[in-house]
């Protein structure tokens, strides 16, 4: 396996090497942090003398699928289906004397099950202490941790500027021999757009969580049965395609992300993926602002809705998600970094919070807003036939 790396390869593994006992990753977006760490590992794994045992553990399983696993095959340039080196049952591909096992943080079984020789804590922010705790605590070599610096968290408390441990700070900068200029382009495009947001995940500094939109939520395996309404975003070029799936029951709000396309899709596009998301007869709640694609998907059979627009619709829509308990289904990867993200910009003269929100991370936070405040509208109005999610 040929593989080409940045500086923060190099420091991990010198880190590795040292007499060290853990590699502390600090940085923002595409800075190869997780990527770097990933063919460390693989060549640890590769070429191990006695058996090793590798974890690589993040929030919850499908965060990992959409993340770490997904890197992990593409820099072995192989497939996880039909691979006889993986056991996509338990999660875990064996190379010779080394393996790599995968599982989430929130799998009770394997967190407190037997120990490990080198522990991989994939977006560190996201597990909590004690877990990540215990996980260190059974791990007989080294521990490796990545993560976006969206606030300050256990990591900065209890772990970095200890001796035994190596901080790493990494930006895209790093990395500008092997990102794709579109990549680096739509980096730094939101460099004047929100500060907070550059600061993170273009410099790789600290943020503050403050001016949160939809400040809490939890996470659930999957829906339950009730009532099923979608939200729909248009996404074009550079936005997302986003269609949410929500179940209300009493004052609980529950969604899943069933598809977040990047690949700028056509009003028949987004039928057939509505179709292959297993949408029949539930009412849809499309972007208000978008008239035209609304009545195209409309005229294919789907029960298209009327979605609440005009002059204060966004507030009330704010206003009717945060009146409920918030749950996102584990796999709905893309949606539940947003929730994390999504947040009221500052004033730049006055340092106030004003009404407008920030568009990187609004795309599946719309759709959803789109589906719950119409629903409720609509519902008032009898305009809504009952179906159900089973």
């Amino acid at each position: 396996m040929e593989i080409k790396t940045t500086n923060i390869y190099e420091q991990n593994a010198e880190a590795w090497l040292s007499d060290k006992r853990r590699a502390l990753n600090e940085g923002g977006t595409a800075s190869s942090k997780t990527w770097s760490i990933l063919q460390l590992l693989i060549l640890i794994a590769q070429h191990a003398k006695s058996p090793i045992l590798i974890s690589v553990v993040s929030e919850s399983l499908p965060h990992l699928k959409r993340g770490a696993v997904r890197d992990f095959f593409r820099i072995l340039d192989e497939s996880p289906d039909n691979n006889p080196r993986y056991n996509k049952t338990e999660q875990f591909y064996n190379f010779g004397n080394g393996r790599i096992e995968f599982f989430g943080a929130d799998e009770s079984d394997k967190v407190r099950g037997p120990r490990r020789d080198i522990l991989f804590l994939n977006e560190a922010n996201n597990i909590p202490w004690e877990t990540a705790r215990g996980l260190d605590i059974r791990t007989t070599k080294f521990t490796f941790a990545d993560w976006n610096p969206v606030s300050e968290f256990w990591a900065h408390e209890f772990w970095i500027g200890q001796p035994e441990n190596v901080y790493i700070h990494s930006t895209y900068q790093v990395a500008l021999e092997v990102l794709p200029p579109e990549v680096i382009a739509n980096i730094e495009s939101n460099k004047d757009k929100d500060p907070n947001w550059w600061n993170v995940y273009g410099l790789g500094l600290i943020g503050k969580i403050e001016g949160l939109v939809y400040p809490y939520f939890e996470q659930v395996d999957e829906l339950p049965m009730g009532e099923v309404f979608y939200g729909l975003d248009f996404g074009f070029a550079a936005d997302p395609t986003v269609l949410v799936k929500n179940v209300v029951l009493g004052d609980k709000l529950y969604s899943q992300e069933m598809f977040y396309d990047r690949t700028g899709l056509t009003n028949d596009q987004i039928a057939r993926g509505l179709s292959l998301a297993g949408v029949k007869n539930e009412p849809i709640y499309p972007d208000p602002n978008e008239p035209k694609s609304a009545e195209e998907i409309r005229v294919l059979n789907f029960n298209v809705g009327e979605s609440v627009k005009g002059k204060g619709s966004v507030e009330f829509g704010i206003q009717k998600v945060n009146q409920y308990y918030q749950y996102w289904t584990k796999d709905s990867i893309n949606c539940i970094k947003e929730q994390r993200n999504f947040r009221f910009i500052k004033d730049r003269t006055t340092g106030e919070f004003i009404d407008r929100t920030t568009h990187t991370w609004s795309h599946g936070m719309d759709a959803r807003r789109y589906a719950v405040a119409s629903h409720i509208f609509n519902r008032s109005k009898g305009k809504i036939p009952v179906t159900h999610h089973g």
